[in-house]
């Protein structure tokens, strides 16, 4: 067909024609945006080709928008059980990279088939990006094509059954798990309190330091039935009222310090309002609660933050993120102007700077080409490990000056949707046109290699969660699926708990897994 000699109708055709295979199910199965590269297979072995120009443009973009959401996860997962996922994420990927050497060695696989296969086994597509960028060999794609579906399938399978192989219970184990987040991520509760210790009457909240000593915030007092938010030179006279939020041990501090409960109701004063405020400003992205300093400026304080879906007790000490969503008590005639000292910018949430994209890129693109050399051992990053480890690092610092370096949920996805189906479409037309000759070469026994390397490091990696690291089966289940980047395997583990354990496990272990493998797949490059 002559239209097919033109790239741009058919790559749109190759990106319509795999978003519509993606959205069939199969036993509640989809390929979804995968499908892309299953439909550019067949265009390329009939002589379609699609323009190297845009597999490259396509892999900056995915790479670079994953680096830049993943950054403060990755970084963060050293920390506390953070370090434990790290491990068991790591321990799953190296038992996959050995079985695929064994296969290149002993089999004599083509090493770029092999390390397809690798990355298709563990449902990675940053991994094939790096596959192809490191062996320039379409044939990396085809092995990513072959193990893929059985990549998909085999973490669902796995997850299903696990609970019945390890024979564990799922209701204790949310038991437990809800009894263990109690204990370490506290409700943040409000309670209204009455002041009768002698030895707090007469003095300021900054002289009995309630903050420090309690770990609550006073966000109200009412003395002869006038409600006010508070500053630290508001003195406490007996009979007052205070409104404190905070833990529950918080509050039991506040008990002992201040006086007795009181079920009496405190209506804030006509002239104060509470508000949730939104932070859209870049000014005080990273900045601390004490550096903006809302009480001294503004009578104004923060009472609670809203972050990625969790309550925040707020502490001095505590930076801001874009995003975070604070609720403010403070004076009508303040409101307004605090809420633009934060932003409170709805629009802006969804707004999308290029300058930081362009700038990112720049710098990853700069970091691959530096050659490090050790003795006689030579490389570098190349493109995809210099963009990777310069997105880490931005994500992770957030702000530079004027620059915010994150991106919002939604223009992050759409950028990285983007830069998937032009990277798909690309080295799957090019893989397409030797399709035909690797199956004759190598027949079943791919699939088989493929489905080995899927299944026997997550048994390694499961027996090792239940009995080295004592993980919680929930929190296996986040682990397994993220360390096999595999979000059917999240989806699979959601259906089988109310809790959110698995997600947590599966967004600490991802940004590991998936730097690991990329480092994986370049180790294998450089020793065969």
């Amino acid at each position: 067909m002559e239209l097919l000699t033109d790239s741009y109708f058919a790559l749109f055709s190759i990106v319509a024609l795999g978003f519509i295979l993606g959205r069939i199910k199969i036993f509640g199965l989809s390929l979804d945006v995968s499908a892309v590269i299953f439909v550019a297979l067949v265009f390329g072995h009939f002589g379609v080709v699609i323009p190297k120009d845009f597999q490259t443009l396509g892999l900056v973009l995915f790479i670079f928008t994953i680096g830049i959401q993943a950054g403060p996860g990755f970084f963060e997962s050293f920390k506390k059980d953070g370090r434990e996922l790290a491990i068991f994420a790591t321990l799953l990927i190296l038992s996959a990279g050995i079985l695929t050497l064994t296969m290149i060695s002993v089999f004599n696989i083509d090493k770029n088939i092999a390390i397809g296969l690798f990355t298709g086994a563990l449902t990675s597509t940053p991994g094939l990006a790096a596959a192809i960028d490191y062996t320039s060999s379409p044939l990396a794609s085809i092995g990513y094509g072959v193990g893929y579906p059985f990549g998909v399938i085999g973490v669902i399978l796995f997850i299903r059954f696990l609970p019945k192989i390890l024979n564990i219970s799922l209701k204790k184990s949310e038991e437990n798990y809800l009894q263990n987040t109690k204990t370490e991520f506290p409700e943040i509760l409000k309670q209204n309190f009455i002041v009768e210790n002698e030895n707090v009457i007469g003095k300021s909240i900054n002289e009995l330091r309630i903050r420090d000593m309690t770990k609550a915030i006073v966000s109200r007092v009412v003395h002869n039935g006038v409600a006010i938010t508070p500053s630290p030179e508001t003195i406490l006279k007996k009979g007052d009222l205070i409104k404190a939020v905070g833990t529950y041990n918080a509050l039991k501090n506040i008990k002992l310090l201040i006086g007795p409960v009181t079920e009496e109701e405190i209506k804030l004063d006509p002239k104060y309002e509470v508000q949730s405020v939104l932070v859209t400003n870049k000014e005080v992205v990273n900045k601390t609660i004490r550096q903006i300093n809302l009480l001294h400026t503004y009578n104004a304080t923060i009472t609670r933050i809203r972050r990625s879906g969790i309550n925040i007790s707020p502490t001095p000490n505590l930076k801001l993120q874009f995003g975070d969503k604070l609720v403010i008590a403070s004076s009508k005639a303040n409101i307004k102007i605090v809420g633009n000292v934060f932003g409170n910018d709805q629009k802006k949430l969804s707004n999308t700077d290029v300058l930081p994209i362009a700038l990112g890129i720049i710098l990853g693109v700069l970091v691959g080409k530096i050659n490090i050399t050790l003795g006689s051992f030579s490389f570098s990053l190349g493109l995809t490990g210099g963009v990777l480890i310069v997105a880490l690092i931005l994500g992770r610092i957030g702000k530079t000056g004027s620059i915010l370096w994150t991106m919002t949920g939604a223009a992050n996805q759409l950028l990285r949707q983007l830069g998937l189906i032009l990277f798909l479409a690309a080295v799957g037309t090019g893989a397409g046109a030797q399709i035909v000759e690797t199956f004759e070469i190598y027949g079943i026994e791919l699939f088989l290699y493929g489905a080995i390397i899927t299944i026997i490091p997550m048994v390694i990696a499961g027996i090792a969660g239940k009995f080295f690291f004592k993980m919680n089966i929930l929190s296996l289940f986040g682990a397994i699926s993220g360390s096999m980047t595999s979000t059917p395997g999240l989806a699979a583990a959601d259906s089988m708990s109310e809790t959110n354990a698995h997600s947590i496990a599966y967004a600490t272990v991802y940004p590991v897994a998936m730097v690991m493998l990329i480092v994986v797949v370049q180790l294998i490059t450089l020793l065969f």
